[in-house]
């Protein structure tokens, strides 16, 4: 620690444009990465949304509509198949039109139709769902906006590559940044560099004071960017509270374990930190290596 603090007082300048630079790039890498979880949670609660509603014929028995659900949820497509009855469908219908008298007189229970409502676990799969369901016996239609999800598949595919290409520019140019910086830094210490090599130094003997340093940065501007985040997160939370209104929670699944965004918990919290963390040290050592490696040929 001694030697990291003698090294930024040698070259103070430089040393705070190293801050600066690693600062105000992990603030915008965590600023991002917050509100692409969200998005990410947020799509896929969308995505759940849109459903196939099939609807049966009234001679239907209760009993094949219930083997057809049980069918498609073990299939893996299907997340959830809620049944209608007719006196459900009915229910449904007076509180429609609740305000309109007439309309309630003309029906009762015995026209309306049984129906399945199905979420599937993809959009992608609904399609495939509506054509399996048409062929089905007992079944009288397949309602199923095609459109629409097919324009919801191709805007969640194209946020999600983009946010791709744009971390990879983030962190392309904050290793150019700080690479730049870091030559600046190390070309003040040549001769000292040179010296130690004549000695017999090793390259990982010549380089450890520069990762210490470099490391040093990346946890001390993370640790202000965090502090710095969480006022502004629990300053916002009552409008994002109020803005989320009606949605239960959000989660993004990897498969291996879910990760729930919303409502904000401790996990989820102290994953950005770590992820913020893990990303400083990164840019910031490779960048140093580089700016080292060729000062140590």
């Amino acid at each position: 620690m001694k030697d990291i603090i003698i090294s930024i007082r040698r070259a103070p300048y430089q040393s705070l444009a190293t801050f600066s630079n690693l600062f105000f790039t992990l603030f915008l890498s965590l600023i991002i990465l917050f509100s692409l979880t969200f998005i990410y949670g947020l799509l896929g609660y969308i995505e759940s949304r849109p459903q196939v509603t099939v609807y049966f014929k009234a001679d239907t028995a209760e009993s094949a509509i219930f083997k057809m659900r049980d069918d498609l949820i073990a299939s893996g497509k299907v997340s959830s198949a809620k049944y209608i009855s007719k006196t459900d469908a009915f229910k449904i219908y007076k509180d429609l039109n609740k305000d309109n008298p007439l309309l309630l007189e003309m029906v009762s229970a015995d026209i309306l139709p049984p129906s399945l409502e199905i979420y599937a676990v993809q959009p992608s799969y609904l399609p495939q769902i509506a054509e399996f369901l048409k062929n089905k016996p007992g079944v009288d239609e397949v309602n199923f906006q095609r459109a629409i999800i097919e324009r919801l598949i191709n805007l969640t595919n194209i946020i999600r590559k983009s946010t791709l290409v744009f971390f990879a520019f983030l962190t392309f140019n904050a290793i150019i940044t700080l690479l730049t910086i870091g030559h600046f830094k190390i070309a003040l210490k040549k001769d000292e560099i040179e010296l130690l090599r004549y000695l017999g130094a090793s390259q990982w003997y010549i380089k450890k004071p520069f990762i210490g340093e470099a490391v040093f940065f990346a946890l001390a501007s993370t640790g202000l960017i965090y502090l710095i985040f969480l006022g502004i997160i629990f300053y916002l939370q009552p409008f994002i509270s109020s803005y989320m209104n009606g949605v239960s929670g959000l989660g993004i699944d990897f498969r291996i374990f879910q990760l729930t965004v919303w409502p904000l918990n401790l996990a989820y919290l102290a994953g950005l930190y770590i992820i913020t963390v893990l990303f400083g040290i990164v840019i910031s050592v490779v960048a140093t290596l580089f700016a080292t490696q060729k000062y140590i040929k």
